[in-house]
């Protein structure tokens, strides 16, 4: 709501500069407006004729330059004829779909582009740009009467893992010499994911590590798989529990007693400094492998942990230690986090990575430090060393032009790659070994 002003009687003077000084903000905003939408409509062609126009007819018609007149004339036309074509830049409906929000890197995906006349006339011909990435989709759209549809397929492609925008889709109107152009946006953009490469594992209970079932602990509970001893009935056991042979015996009501089995835990560390590759394809295969290993345990029923370091300053790095657990509640978070880490300086390493990791899980059975191949045998031990004794630690060593192999570094199980497919024959063959 505005309020009236007042001004005083013996003042007109201020009444008249205040209600100018409104009026000029007005025009002010009203020219910048205007400025703005010329701006954005003319193009360096339309700039040049309009320059031609004002000389040729201000500095012929004077001197009475026949050729300045004409030249000027012929600039006018052409501008004023530009301004047939930018009519129904926003007389459509656009609509955007693709066939999934997800592929996997190499891949691509297939969408389409829906374009409807909304207009009550017949819309002139025009240029719909999708960007893509880094890139950019021409959609032209031919003459469309009101109510009519046009549809278009574009690919989306896949090149590398991360997250691709589509859209927002933005029509171009203008006229066939470029002289001017309007654009209409749509804001509806799509996130594709584009997940790491991944190569199906043999089951962790198959493999080198056999621990899928978990492993007893020194707690004593009433209901569990692995039985412990027998105790007398106390009120509120469960019925079932009873053992009725040993009961029968006794002469007393005996229930059983069972050790508590914990699910295994498995933790993947996946080293992120940019000095820990050798290169992005170092990086991307470490990426791939971790992936693999991670929906392998999830197939397997595994508590997933897969951690990484956190954002630390370079000048910090002696005295704060930061990790990142990424969401790994099923394969499709897995991947989708794993669509958006980068290699950088400004993180911890691996050792302080997973000695962080070690204190902060519990319950973890196996240990994966996947890293490049610029990691020295002594710096795999001193990040394995943070693991206490039961827990199995395996290194996986990406380097795209080393042999498949496994070695033993000490308790360490060394697994060298140079493809994501050698993970697989590489585990096979310690399992079978």
């Amino acid at each position: 709501m505005s309020l009236p002003t007042r001004y005083r009687a013996d003042s007109p003077g201020a009444a008249i500069a205040v209600r100018g000084a409104r009026a000029g903000r007005r025009l002010r905003a009203a020219l910048s407006r205007a400025w703005r939408a010329v701006a954005d409509t003319v193009r360096p062609a339309g700039w040049l004729l309009a320059g031609v126009a004002v000389a040729g007819i201000g500095l012929g018609m004077p001197f009475g330059w026949r050729e300045f007149v004409v030249a000027g004339l012929l600039a006018a036309a052409l501008l004023a004829m530009s301004l047939f074509f930018l009519s129904g830049a926003r007389a459509y409906e656009v609509a955007l779909e693709l066939d999934g929000d997800h592929v996997v890197a190499g891949g691509r995906i297939e969408g389409r582009i829906t374009v409807r006349g909304a207009g009550r006339a017949v819309t002139l011909p025009a240029r719909i740009d999708v960007p893509v990435g880094d890139g950019l989709v021409d959609v032209t759209v031919p003459l469309l009467r009101a109510g009519r549809v046009y549809e278009a397929s574009f690919s989306v492609p896949a090149h590398r893992r991360g997250v691709v925008e589509v859209g927002p889709a933005h029509a171009v109107r203008g006229d066939p010499l470029g002289i001017l152009a309007r654009e209409a946006r749509w804001d509806h953009v799509h996130e594709v994911y584009v997940h790491p490469r991944t190569t199906p594992l043999l089951s962790t209970n198959a493999g080198l590590l056999r621990d899928l079932e978990g492993r007893s602990s020194a707690a004593i509970t009433d209901d569990d798989i692995s039985f412990h001893a027998l105790r007398e009935y106390q009120p509120g056991d469960e019925q079932r529990q009873i053992h009725w042979k040993s009961t029968a015996r006794s002469g007393q009501l005996m229930v059983r007693q069972y050790e508590e089995t914990r699910r295994s835990s498995m933790l993947v560390v996946l080293a992120l400094g940019a000095d820990e590759y050798g290169a992005d394809d170092e990086f991307e295969l470490a990426v791939s492998a971790a992936a693999s290993l991670g929906i392998r345990g999830l197939r397997d029923g595994r508590d997933l942990h897969v951690v990484v370091s956190g954002d630390v300053p370079a000048f910090a790095r002696r005295s704060v230690r930061s990790i990142r657990s990424l969401p790994a509640l099923t394969a499709r978070t897995l991947l989708d986090a794993l669509t958006a880490v980068e290699r950088d300086d400004a993180i911890n390493p691996m050792t302080d990575v997973a000695a962080l990791a070690a204190e902060s899980t519990s319950d973890v059975s196996v240990a994966f430090l996947v890293c490049g191949s610029t990691q020295t045998a002594r710096t795999v031990q001193a990040a394995a060393l943070a693991f206490p004794p039961q827990v199995a630690v395996v290194a996986v060593v990406c380097n795209p032009e080393a042999e498949p192999r496994l070695r033993r570094l000490g308790p360490i199980s060394v697994v060298s790659i140079g493809l994501i497919d050698d993970l697989r024959q590489v585990l096979s063959r310690g399992a079978q070994s």
